[in-house]
């Protein structure tokens, strides 16, 4: 039973299927093939001559080898053998072959595939009814007549005969034996023919490292609108809850803050899960999700603490300060207020002082708060603290510093005013530019 589901399983099936695509795959190459040999032969029948039809088969494969150079031959060759020869999908390579080495294997591939297909494709289109035809002898007078008539007189012996069913169904065997064993040649090559190079692999690693960025990056923008608005919506409540006898304006306050909160939250949300929805990478300038430094007007004025703001240029020009940039920079600042929040006094004496200053070549941003005091009515904030912080700006080649300052806290950040690789060079050549 065994056997019979190696010769004549679905695997099987598959596999002969594939090697009769590789023999009408190689007819073209065999039609050139034939027509030299006949040009060469002074015009003789090439079809009733076996030793032209196996010059015309060998002319016939270099032809193949070098279509096998074509890029999109691997993908063909790697779907086909996924779906016919049981080939495990991760031992095959994806896309066109790129590199010298991948196609020379595609080559060698095509070639095996085509040579082997045309042997086992042949063989199928006339072995079985020649097959048949044996089979059948001890009950057709007219084949033996037809067949034997003019032949050895051996054959026309009853043993002979008796044996001939036998021989038919031999024949019949050795057909599908070599069709199992030329598809079981292919789906042992495929793997070194069709897998990976070392360039793919190291492409498909790349690629894999874009779409993890990518979607680090996008859940760090989860974690930032989202997780600090829950947190802070928890905090306002709090506070709300601890003076609510006694402080109706500031629970209204808190009320009004947490409203705000939600629905400045639900909105960053949407425009976040919409790229997960399409699945693709935000677009170069980084506008594509999060707000921007020309948003910080509204930050600023719902960010539950008082703020004194200074700028020095224009950072909220993108023509000044690239808008992946202007991004970042705004989550920092974003953050920074929500430090001050959770520690700063947040009363009117001793406000937040900001500064955003575009230097000739970097963007600087300093805050300054003082530590304790009265907490303050919570707005929207950033994500995950000083380290948050850090870990953006040296994603964009900036740093950061962070620490006790004249009885207070300092945060100063400088970032690029371009991302690095972009060949922007600062204020003056964006400007320059724009002329």
């Amino acid at each position: 039973m065994k056997l019979l589901a190696a010769l004549f399983g679905r695997r099987a099936r598959l596999r002969w299927l594939h090697l009769i695509i590789g023999g009408a795959l190689l007819m073209p190459y065999f039609l050139v093939g034939t027509v030299l040999v006949g040009m060469a032969g002074g015009g003789e029948p090439v079809f009733s001559s076996v030793p032209a039809q196996l010059i015309a088969f060998g002319l016939a494969l270099p032809m193949a080898a070098v279509t096998g150079f074509f890029a999109l031959v691997r993908p063909l060759s790697v779907a086909a053998a996924r779906a016919l020869c049981g080939v495990p999908p991760a031992l095959l390579a994806d896309g066109p072959a790129r590199t010298r080495q991948a196609r020379v294997r595609t080559a060698g591939w095509y070639t095996l595939h085509l040579a082997l297909g045309g042997i086992i494709s042949g063989a199928t289109l006339a072995l079985p009814p020649f097959a048949v035809a044996v089979l059948a002898l001890p009950f057709s007078a007219g084949l033996r007549e037809t067949w034997l008539l003019d032949g050895p007189a051996a054959l026309r012996e009853p043993w002979a005969l008796a044996l001939a069913p036998f021989a038919g169904l031999a024949m019949l065997m050795a057909l599908a034996l070599a069709a199992a064993v030329a598809g079981e040649v292919l789906a042992r090559r495929a793997p070194m023919l069709l897998g990976p190079t070392p360039e793919d692999r190291l492409a498909a690693a790349e690629r894999r490292a874009a779409d993890l960025a990518v979607r680090n990056r996008l859940a760090r923008e989860l974690h930032d609108s989202v997780g600090h608005a829950l947190s802070a919506v928890t905090l306002q409540a709090g506070a709300a809850r601890r003076v609510l006898d006694r402080d109706p304006e500031f629970v209204r306050e808190a009320l009004t803050a947490i409203e705000e909160t939600t629905r400045r939250t639900v909105g960053e949300l949407d425009s976040v899960l919409g790229l997960l929805r399409q699945d693709t990478e935000p677009d170069e300038e980084g506008a594509s999700y999060g707000p921007g430094l020309d948003a910080l007007g509204g930050l600023l004025a719902q960010c539950g603490v008082p703020v004194a703001y200074e700028r020095e240029g224009d950072p909220e020009d993108p023509g000044v300060v690239d808008p992946v940039v202007a991004r970042e920079a705004y989550r920092i600042v974003q953050e920074g207020l929500s430090n001050a929040l959770r520690h700063g006094g947040g009363d009117a004496a001793s406000p937040v002082r900001l500064l955003i200053a575009v230097r000739e070549r970097e963007l600087e941003i300093v805050m300054e708060n003082p530590l304790g005091g009265r907490p303050a009515v919570a707005r929207p904030g950033g994500g995950r603290g000083l380290r948050g912080i850090a870990e953006r700006a040296v994603l964009l080649g900036g740093r950061t510093e962070a620490g006790p300052y004249d009885g207070g806290w300092r945060l100063t950040a400088r970032l690029p005013l371009a991302m690095p690789g972009t060949g922007a060079t600062g204020t003056a050549d964006r400007a320059e530019g724009r002329r």
